[in-house]
């Protein structure tokens, strides 16, 4: 027992050290989008906020998701990194209970669990709003959540109504960060 107490401890530092939103309690039982499409919800979006998040370092985010097959869905991610690269990631996202079909598991590695990729909110057409809450033993959780667009911006007050969905959560909206999607800077994207 007290191996595993080290061992969530240095997970937590680790994590806490890379940004990681890092949470006390369960995770929450976050209403999802009713009645979701799968196919109205394809495409290219681009990330406009996101919790923290030790797998993304860059900027100009963006993620496309292509139907492999019923319930699968493939994904792309892409972010300009501060050397100019483009870092790529692609993973598959699967639709668990055809009765919930907006709450996906995603997964990029083979031997990796996957994570929860909820679908809270999305009109498909301008935003989409996305969370993922993980259990670390019965009293900590941490959270992952991205609000997307199908431009590279998004009207103000699109952003505090899906802010708002978050808080209703218990999510720390503050701690949100702001993807840069300048035209300029992200030119070396993949249109």
């Amino acid at each position: 027992m007290q191996a595993f107490h080290v061992i969530s401890l240095t997970l937590l530092a680790v994590l806490a050290a890379n940004a990681q939103v890092i949470r006390p309690g369960k995770c929450p039982h976050a209403a999802v989008q009713q009645n979701f499409d799968v196919a109205k919800y394809l495409g290219r979006w681009y990330e406009i906020q996101k919790l923290p998040a030790i797998f993304q370092k860059g900027q100009c985010g963006q993620a496309t998701y292509a139907l492999r097959s019923p319930g699968v869905v493939s994904v792309l991610n892409e972010e300009l990194l501060n050397d100019g690269t483009v870092s790529t990631a692609i993973g598959k996202a699967v639709v668990v209970d055809a009765a919930e079909p907006a709450k996906l598991e995603v997964s990029f590695f083979e031997n990796q669990p996957p994570g929860p990729y909820w679908v809270l909110s999305t009109d498909y057409e301008n935003y989409t709003l996305i969370y993922g809450c993980t259990s670390l033993g019965e009293n900590l959780r941490y959270e992952f959540s991205w609000i997307l667009a199908r431009q590279p911006s998004l009207p103000e007050e699109t952003l505090v109504e899906l802010r708002s969905i978050l808080t209703s959560n218990g999510v720390e909206v503050e701690k949100l960060m702001i993807t840069d999607q300048d035209a300029e800077r992200c030119s070396a994207m993949p249109q």
